[in-house]
């Protein structure tokens, strides 16, 4: 199987890859073993400050639309946290100061948001709260379930009762002036959240909960189906597992479920993540990128991977691929010319493309430009 271009991984940075090499009119192929680090995305793109058109547009014609207000966010546990570009669902506020009194609205034996973190946390910023709990006959179905009561299953019961929730709010309501609930609404409808802030007589502000996120979820699925409208090919539940590589050039990648049919292509593009989505690994001795065998950037020394301060600023998040000036990643000290390393398997390797989300879409966009730029000499 042949394409222009064959991407390792199916999470933001490849997404925003394969998006744009459809657009370009290029043959592309997406290879996701299924959970990305989307499924835990916060809803804002860290080390984003400026407004990118680019990013806004690709967004907006998947169905996903952005707002930019630079300022600052409310985080699960009643802290804040800078941010300017969101999804338009997650609000951002000038300052931590954003209400007067709030009303705090969760759900009956959902323990994965934490009302009286973020009461705690609002109230040091100067905000009185409140806390309700909604006793809903849905919600108690699902806890009859074996399994859990995590966001994903109480969103899927959202999309049918949300305007059930609106008048048990506004029924709660007293003399607040902002609602905060938790981000489980909108996984299939991205209406939603719109009209829930339209139903209740007061600011609605939607705080994330333990993943998996619903609004990243959410995100994935859209730009997936973007991707596949515009003729991409998307190998779901696959996975990569070893590269033919020759003279400084990748011939063509094997995959677990294709067996002995080789995807070839002119550019690859390794979007496979960092450690959490298994695009580095490690064992006792050393920190490895599976597929290609490429050069890793990290600590020789195994004591200095780790801080024993658990919050503290881990060491191995900054572990990441070596790569030349034009993203192609070092095997044995030489680029491999046709291979490009984008998002979290860069770790921290290249500062200048930012962290998190930002740094997965600036190195997908410049890896894009440079695959469209050496096509068009």
């Amino acid at each position: 199987m042949r394409f222009d271009t064959v991407i390792i991984g199916g999470g933001l940075a490849g997404l925003v890859s394969g998006i744009s090499l459809q657009q370009a009119g290029r043959s592309t192929a997406i290879v996701s073993t299924g959970q990305n680090a989307l499924h835990f995305f916060s809803g804002s793109f860290e080390s984003l400050e400026e407004a990118p058109e680019r990013l806004s547009e690709l967004f907006a014609e998947a169905g996903v639309r952005l707002h930019y207000r630079p300022g600052v966010r409310l985080m699960p546990l009643g802290t804040f946290r800078p941010a300017a570009l969101s999804l338009e669902d997650v609000s951002l506020f000038e300052d931590p100061g954003f209400a007067r009194k709030v009303l705090i609205v969760s759900f009956t034996g959902y323990h994965d948001f934490f009302s009286s973190f973020l009461a705690e946390g609002l109230e040091k910023a100067g905000m009185s709260c409140r806390i309700h709990l909604l006793d809903l006959p849905e919600i108690e179905r699902l806890r009859q379930s074996p399994s859990e009561v995590r966001s994903v299953q109480i969103a899927r019961a959202m999309d049918r009762i949300w305007e059930r929730v609106v008048q048990e709010v506004r029924a709660a309501l007293q003399d607040e002036d902002t609602v905060i609930l938790p981000q489980v609404f909108g996984l299939k409808d991205v209406s939603v959240p719109g009209r829930i802030r339209q139903g209740v007589p007061a600011r609605v502000v939607f705080v994330g909960t333990l993943p998996p996120s619903v609004p990243g979820i959410r995100t994935q699925a859209l730009l997936k189906r973007r991707f596949e409208l515009l003729g991409g090919t998307y190998l779901a539940g696959d996975e990569a597992v070893r590269a033919s590589v020759e003279d400084g050039r990748v011939r063509s990648i094997a995959t677990r479920n294709l067996d002995r049919h080789a995807l070839e292509a002119s550019h690859f593009i390794l979007a496979s993540g960092g450690f959490f989505s298994k695009g580095l690994r490690s064992n006792p001795f050393r920190v490895y990128e599976p597929v290609f065998g490429l050069d890793v950037d990290y600590a020789d020394d195994r004591n200095a991977w780790y801080d024993p301060a658990f919050a503290g600023d881990q060491p191995y998040r900054r572990f990441g691929l070596k790569t030349d000036a034009a993203l192609h990643p070092l095997l044995g000290g030489a680029p491999v010319i046709n291979l490009y390393a984008v998002g979290s398997v860069l770790g921290g390797t290249r500062p200048e493309f930012g962290s998190g989300a930002g740094l997965a879409v600036r190195s997908a966009f410049a890896a894009v430009d440079a695959i469209l730029k050496e096509e068009a000499l």
